[in-house]
Protein backbone atom coordinates (compact mmCIF):
# COMPACT_ATOMS: atom_id res chain seq x y z
CA UNK A 1 0.00 0.00 0.00
CA UNK A 2 1.65 3.38 -0.76
CA UNK A 3 0.03 6.32 0.14
CA UNK A 4 0.57 10.17 -1.17
CA UNK A 5 1.99 12.50 1.30
CA UNK A 6 -1.39 14.51 1.00
CA UNK A 7 -3.46 10.89 2.07
CA UNK A 8 -0.86 10.45 4.85
CA UNK A 9 -1.74 13.89 5.81
CA UNK A 10 -5.10 13.22 6.28
CA UNK A 11 -4.57 10.03 8.49
CA UNK A 12 -2.53 12.14 10.43
CA UNK A 13 -4.99 14.51 11.05
CA UNK A 14 -7.69 11.26 11.80
CA UNK A 15 -4.95 10.98 14.68
CA UNK A 16 -5.45 14.78 15.76
CA UNK A 17 -9.39 13.65 15.96
CA UNK A 18 -8.33 11.01 17.70
CA UNK A 19 -6.39 12.58 20.44
CA UNK A 20 -8.82 15.57 20.95
CA UNK A 21 -11.25 12.88 21.75
CA UNK A 22 -9.00 11.50 24.27
CA UNK A 23 -8.63 14.55 26.06
CA UNK A 24 -12.64 15.07 26.37
CA UNK A 25 -13.29 12.09 27.57
CA UNK A 26 -14.03 10.15 25.04
CA UNK A 27 -11.90 6.86 23.35
CA UNK A 28 -9.40 7.77 20.98
CA UNK A 29 -10.57 7.30 17.19
CA UNK A 30 -10.77 10.33 14.57
CA UNK A 31 -11.80 9.91 10.84
CA UNK A 32 -11.98 12.30 7.92
CA UNK A 33 -14.56 12.12 4.97
CA UNK A 34 -12.34 13.02 1.44
CA UNK A 35 -14.23 13.39 -1.68
CA UNK A 36 -12.85 12.13 -5.00
CA UNK A 37 -10.99 15.94 -5.90
CA UNK A 38 -9.58 15.42 -2.56
CA UNK A 39 -11.54 18.06 -0.27
CA UNK A 40 -11.84 17.59 3.25
CA UNK A 41 -15.73 17.46 3.58
CA UNK A 42 -16.45 16.59 6.48
CA UNK A 43 -14.66 15.00 9.97
CA UNK A 44 -15.57 13.96 13.46
CA UNK A 45 -14.07 12.38 16.30
CA UNK A 46 -15.32 9.88 18.98
CA UNK A 47 -18.11 11.05 20.91
CA UNK A 48 -19.42 7.91 23.25
CA UNK A 49 -18.10 9.59 26.32
CA UNK A 50 -22.03 10.98 27.10
CA UNK A 51 -23.26 6.78 27.07
CA UNK A 52 -24.21 6.83 23.49
CA UNK A 53 -21.64 3.95 21.91
CA UNK A 54 -23.07 4.28 18.75
CA UNK A 55 -21.28 8.17 18.44
CA UNK A 56 -18.28 6.48 16.32
CA UNK A 57 -16.89 9.39 13.97
CA UNK A 58 -17.22 6.45 11.12
CA UNK A 59 -20.88 6.30 11.82
CA UNK A 60 -21.47 10.12 11.68
CA UNK A 61 -19.47 10.52 8.81
CA UNK A 62 -21.80 7.37 6.76
CA UNK A 63 -24.97 9.96 8.10
CA UNK A 64 -23.62 12.98 7.10
CA UNK A 65 -22.59 11.79 3.65
CA UNK A 66 -26.23 10.24 3.55
CA UNK A 67 -27.75 13.76 3.50
CA UNK A 68 -25.14 15.83 1.78
CA UNK A 69 -23.78 14.07 -0.63
CA UNK A 70 -25.13 12.12 -4.04
CA UNK A 71 -24.78 8.52 -4.58
CA UNK A 72 -22.01 9.17 -6.96
CA UNK A 73 -20.31 11.61 -4.87
CA UNK A 74 -20.50 8.76 -1.77
CA UNK A 75 -19.00 5.97 -4.01
CA UNK A 76 -15.89 8.28 -4.74
CA UNK A 77 -15.25 9.58 -1.80
CA UNK A 78 -12.36 8.00 1.14
CA UNK A 79 -13.05 7.39 4.47
CA UNK A 80 -9.66 8.10 6.34
CA UNK A 81 -9.75 6.76 9.76
CA UNK A 82 -7.29 6.37 12.80
CA UNK A 83 -9.03 2.56 13.23
CA UNK A 84 -10.36 0.20 11.17
CA UNK A 85 -13.78 0.44 11.60
CA UNK A 86 -15.79 -1.51 13.59
CA UNK A 87 -18.55 -4.26 12.34
CA UNK A 88 -21.48 -0.85 12.60
CA UNK A 89 -19.55 1.74 11.21
CA UNK A 90 -18.72 -1.14 8.27
CA UNK A 91 -22.56 -1.78 8.02
CA UNK A 92 -23.41 2.03 8.11
CA UNK A 93 -20.58 2.62 5.28
CA UNK A 94 -21.72 0.33 3.01
CA UNK A 95 -25.46 1.02 3.33
CA UNK A 96 -24.68 4.47 2.64
CA UNK A 97 -22.48 3.47 -0.71
CA UNK A 98 -19.33 5.03 0.19
CA UNK A 99 -16.04 4.69 -1.46
CA UNK A 100 -12.89 3.73 -0.28
CA UNK A 101 -11.78 3.37 3.22
CA UNK A 102 -8.09 4.29 4.97
CA UNK A 103 -7.12 3.50 8.65
CA UNK A 104 -4.42 3.66 10.50
CA UNK A 105 -4.47 1.09 12.36
CA UNK A 106 -5.92 -2.35 12.43
CA UNK A 107 -8.50 -4.33 14.91
CA UNK A 108 -6.31 -6.70 15.49
CA UNK A 109 -3.72 -4.30 16.65
CA UNK A 110 -6.34 -2.82 18.89
CA UNK A 111 -7.45 -6.20 20.39
CA UNK A 112 -3.58 -6.98 20.98
CA UNK A 113 -3.11 -3.82 22.68
CA UNK A 114 -6.08 -3.46 24.67
CA UNK A 115 -5.32 -7.21 25.60
CA UNK A 116 -2.28 -6.06 26.90
CA UNK A 117 -3.60 -3.32 28.89
CA UNK A 118 -6.20 -6.11 30.67
CA UNK A 119 -9.30 -4.45 29.28
CA UNK A 120 -11.98 -6.83 28.64
CA UNK A 121 -13.27 -7.22 25.03
CA UNK A 122 -15.87 -5.09 23.58
CA UNK A 123 -19.49 -6.66 23.45
CA UNK A 124 -19.24 -7.06 19.65
CA UNK A 125 -16.71 -8.85 17.73
CA UNK A 126 -14.09 -7.35 15.73
CA UNK A 127 -14.74 -8.27 11.75
CA UNK A 128 -12.32 -7.18 9.13
CA UNK A 129 -14.32 -4.33 7.39
CA UNK A 130 -14.32 -7.34 4.07
CA UNK A 131 -16.79 -9.47 5.95
CA UNK A 132 -19.29 -6.79 5.84
CA UNK A 133 -19.01 -4.66 3.20
CA UNK A 134 -17.12 -7.04 0.96
CA UNK A 135 -16.93 -4.53 -2.02
CA UNK A 136 -15.04 -1.85 -0.86
CA UNK A 137 -11.34 -0.88 -1.37
CA UNK A 138 -9.85 -1.32 2.29
CA UNK A 139 -6.23 -0.06 2.85
CA UNK A 140 -4.53 -0.17 6.26
CA UNK A 141 -2.82 -0.30 8.53
CA UNK A 142 -0.16 2.13 7.72
CA UNK A 143 2.71 1.19 10.31
CA UNK A 144 4.29 4.70 10.87
CA UNK A 145 1.34 5.41 13.40
CA UNK A 146 0.92 2.42 14.76
CA UNK A 147 2.78 3.93 18.20
CA UNK A 148 1.01 7.44 18.28
CA UNK A 149 -2.36 5.31 18.33
CA UNK A 150 -1.24 3.03 20.60
CA UNK A 151 -0.02 5.50 23.14
CA UNK A 152 -3.33 7.24 22.81
CA UNK A 153 -5.59 3.50 23.60
CA UNK A 154 -3.10 3.34 26.63
CA UNK A 155 -3.50 7.02 27.81
CA UNK A 156 -7.42 6.34 27.76
CA UNK A 157 -7.35 2.98 29.88
CA UNK A 158 -4.56 4.46 32.04
CA UNK A 159 -6.91 7.16 32.88
CA UNK A 160 -9.82 4.98 33.68
CA UNK A 161 -8.03 2.79 36.27
CA UNK A 162 -6.56 5.29 37.97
Amino acid sequence: MMLDDVELGHLRRCVELAAEALEAGDEPFGSVLVGEDGTVLAEDRNRVGGGDMTRHPEFELARWAAVHMTPEARAKATVFTSGEHCPMCAAAHGWVGLGRIVYATSARQLEAWLAELGVPPFPVRALPIGEIVPDVQVEGPVPELADRMRDLHRRRHAKLKG
